[in-house]
């Protein structure tokens, strides 16, 4: 079942790619949104995001720490760029230990494939941070038992991205998490991205 989680992962990565570097081309070059200190795609012209990160869930009820994984990527569409809700569709993968025990892993695990829109934004006075939410949906499947369950997924998030140099980030995340039947979780999270 986890080959199957991490081939859909890919699925979706490779996907995105292809589209979005289609698209691309059809758009030429972008020009600056009317965001102060931000053009299309973060503050260098990007419109490509891949990002890596870990961090921690707390389980409700209680507060138990269980490690989360996860990886996704995003590319920024032009004719989004007025959406109040977002301006770039991301598509991720997710683990979390499910287990009773143990932070990093044990044979129970969720496993999230999801999508969601982001919405970049600036903040005043500075082009190395920028911030942004991210609204996703998806399914979980729960791994472990002898049958995979799955369950509808939510999450918000809530984010900042400090930008090293045009294609270097370091990401800081937030997130309110719910899947139905289960528990509502937050997750504090840092991470890598790389944008194109």
């Amino acid at each position: 079942m986890k080959f199957v989680s991490a081939a859909a992962a890919a699925f979706l990565a490779i996907s995105l790619f292809t589209v979005s570097t289609a698209i691309r081309a059809q758009e030429g070059t972008h020009s600056s949104t009317d965001m102060p200190g931000m053009e299309m795609g973060g503050p260098s012209g990007v419109t490509n995001d891949l990002f890596v990160m870990s961090g921690s869930d707390f389980d409700r009820p209680g507060l138990l720490p269980r490690a989360n994984y996860s990886i996704g990527m995003g590319h920024m569409f032009s004719f989004l760029k007025k959406n109040p809700f977002g301006d770039e569709l991301v598509f991720s993968y997710m683990y979390e230990n499910a287990g009773m025990h143990g932070f990093l892993h044990t044979a129970f695990g969720e496993h999230t494939e999801s999508m969601g829109l982001m919405k970049n934004f600036p903040l005043p006075d500075t082009r190395r941070l920028t911030g942004y939410t991210l609204m996703q949906a998806g399914i979980a499947s729960f791994t472990g038992n002898a049958s995979v369950q799955n369950r509808m997924s939510s999450g918000l998030s809530l984010g900042a991205i400090v930008h090293f140099n045009r294609h270097n980030s370091a990401w800081i995340q937030e997130s309110y998490g719910k899947v139905i039947t289960m528990p509502w979780f937050t997750t504090s999270s840092i991470g890598y991205g790389w944008s194109w």
